[in-house]
């Protein structure tokens, strides 16, 4: 069975690019646009893995992080965060708030794809 993954990023072009590349390498993806909506639909679809877009509008990508991982039913599931504002202290801060794994954009697809396969329950 495919490994699903949601994929939130609120830039069409990044989501699409996102969502075809795992689609290409086998995985079931949920793309979600809305931030605030992401959480929700972590719930109804229980993917294996969240990409989750840091800067995203009305909410914090590290806001989302924090509460999935309050969250009982989000809390295992393993979060790759992906950011352009890739500034000093950043990832520390990221990763802090719960998130697995890291990626500064511009993403190539091949440290993509090894981060999500790294971060993927076997």
């Amino acid at each position: 069975m495919a490994k699903r993954i949601l994929v939130v990023e609120d830039n069409d072009l990044n989501r699409k690019l996102f969502c075809d590349v795992l689609k290409a390498n086998g995985f079931e993806v949920e793309p979600e646009a809305d931030g605030e909506a992401a959480l929700n639909t972590a719930r109804r679809v229980s993917p294996d893995l969240i990409i989750m877009d840091i800067q995203l509008p009305n909410v914090s990508g590290v806001d989302l992080i924090e509460a999935a991982k309050r969250d009982s039913e989000l809390q295992q599931i393993p979060v790759l965060a992906v950011t352009a504002y890739a500034g000093k202290g950043d990832e520390e801060r990221i990763r802090s708030a719960g998130a697995a794994g890291y990626l500064a954009k511009p993403v190539s697809i091949i440290p993509f794809m090894n981060a999500v396969k790294q971060l993927l329950p076997h």
